[in-house]
């Protein structure tokens, strides 16, 4: 019975930590299950079970073998900003909020997803308010969120 309780101990702060840093959906996958390197081409592209790969206790889809290899090589590279939550919310509001996964920029190398809906359209609000002046306050907001203990 001990042991029992101590591997449900151990998985519940697994969970915690999770959700602390990185923003999963049901099925434990990160950026709800899209292929990171795609993005890096230009593209939303959805992974596929076939190619995923576990970095950081949290899983990546990947469209190809190819995309899955490059992740392989350098994952940070690749990495959505904030844990991939808005990136706008972040930095507006220092808040975890929700993506789209089809909505995303790539800036200065590294990407930033963002919340959509028929009324809210985050991504143009990024643009429209000032993206470098936001992407500085999501960054010490993030910051401030992560190292609390």
């Amino acid at each position: 019975m001990k042991n029992i309780f101590l591997i449900f101990t151990l998985f519940s702060i697994s969970i915690i930590a999770q959700e602390t840093d990185y923003n999963i959906d049901a099925n434990g996958c990160g950026v709800k299950g899209y292929d990171l390197v795609s993005y890096f081409d230009g593209e939303a592209t959805s992974g596929k079970k076939e190619f995923s790969y576990t970095y950081d206790e949290v899983e990546y889809l990947f469209s190809s073998q190819g995309n899955l290899d490059k992740f392989k090589l350098n994952p940070t590279q690749y990495l959505p900003q904030y844990g991939g939550y808005c990136a706008y919310a972040m930095g507006k509001k220092g808040e975890k909020v929700k993506m789209d996964p089809s909505e995303f920029e790539i800036r200065d190398g590294k990407l930033y997803l963002f919340y959509k809906s028929y009324f809210n359209d985050t991504h143009k609000k990024w643009k429209k308010e000032g993206a470098e002046k936001l992407k500085e306050k999501a960054d010490e907001n993030w910051e401030e969120i992560t190292t609390k203990p």
